[in-house]
C-alpha cells in the first residue's frame, strides 16, 4: 500500500469517526433536554417538506383514453351511485391495517467424510534401480517408496428459527398519484407512555381498486412498503448498546 492510500484511508477514517461524534454529540444534547420530562412528540408535518423527501418514480405504462359512456351514471371503479367516497386524491386519507405474521425456519446440514491413500513402488528401472538404491538412504525399500494416506471428517448443523408478529391499525395520507393512477400513501403514529416513545411509520404503493368500499386497505396490497415500528426514551437507550461499543464491535477482528 502506497503512502498516498494509507493517508486516504486515514483521512477517511478520521472523517468517519468526527461524523459519528457529531451525531454522538446531537444525540446527547437532544437526551439531555429531555431530562425529567421524556421524549417530546414530533409535530405534525406535511411529509412532502420533510428533509430528504423524493417523489416517487416508477415505470409507467402508456397513457390510454378513458372509454365515452354516454347516457351512464356510472363511471368505472365507482361504488357508490352518487358518489365514491374512497381515498382517491392528494391529501385523502384511507384506513392502512398493518398485518404482519412471518414465521421463517432454517436448518442445514452438512457431513463430508473423505479418506486417501497412495502407494508408490519402484522395483524396476531398466536395470538402474541398483544404482538408485545406493543414492537412496539405507535401509530404503524399492518395493514401497512411498506410502500416503490422509482422512478428513466435517460435520456442521446449523438452524435459525425466527417469529415476528405486529397487528395494527392506522390511518395513512396520499401524498402522490402516480401517472397509472397509483396511489403514494405516507402514514405516521406516535404513542408516548410515561418516558418511553413508540413510533409506527408506513409508506407505500397502493391501486385504487384495492381500497375497500370501507376506504381501508390491508398492508399486504401495499407496493414497496415500508413499515418502521421502534420506539426512543429511557428503555431504549438503556437497551441500547453505546455507539463506542457498537463501533468497536464493527472494527474488532476476533
Amino acid at each position: 500500500m502506497s503512502r498516498h492510500d494509507s493517508l486516504s484511508r486515514l483521512f477517511r477514517v478520521g472523517l468517519s469517526l468526527a461524523t459519528l461524534g457529531g451525531m454522538s454529540a446531537c444525540n446527547t444534547l437532544s437526551r439531555m433536554s429531555e431530562v425529567g420530562s421524556g421524549p417530546e412528540i414530533s409535530r405534525i408535518e406535511n411529509p412532502t417538506q420533510k428533509q430528504g423527501y423524493q417523489p416517487i418514480s416508477m415505470p409507467m405504462p402508456q397513457p390510454v383514453a378513458p372509454p365515452q359512456n354516454a347516457n351512464s351514471l356510472w363511471r368505472p371503479g365507482a361504488r357508490a351511485f352518487f358518489k365514491d367516497q374512497r381515498a382517491k386524491d392528494v391529501g385523502d386519507i384511507l384506513t392502512i391495517a398493518v398485518s404482519i405474521a412471518d414465521n421463517a425456519s432454517l436448518t442445514s446440514q452438512l457431513n463430508n467424510n473423505r479418506s486417501s491413500k497412495e502407494n508408490a513402488q519402484l522395483a524396476n528401472l531398466a536395470g538402474f534401480e541398483n544404482s538408485l538404491a545406493s543414492v537412496l538412504p539405507s535401509g530404503a525399500n524399492l518395493a514401497s517408496l512411498a506410502n500416503l494416506g490422509a482422512t478428513s471428517v466435517a460435520l456442521n448443523n446449523g438452524a435459525t428459527t425466527r417469529s415476528e408478529t405486529i397487528n395494527v391499525t392506522m390511518a395513512a395520507v396520499i401524498t402522490q398519484v402516480l401517472p397509472n393512477g397509483n396511489l403514494v400513501i405516507s402514514g405516521r403514529q406516535e404513542f408516548r407512555v410515561n418516558y418511553e416513545m413508540r413510533e409506527l411509520s408506513i409508506q407505500g404503493i397502493i391501486r385504487p381498486e384495492d381500497i375497500s368500499s370501507s376506504n381501508s386497505i390491508s398492508s399486504e396490497k401495499i407496493a414497496e412498503a415500508r413499515v418502521y415500528y421502534g420506539g426512543r426514551g429511557m428503555v431504549s437507550d438503556i437497551t441500547q448498546p453505546r455507539w463506542g461499543q457498537e463501533i468497536f464491535d464493527i472494527v474488532f477482528p476476533f
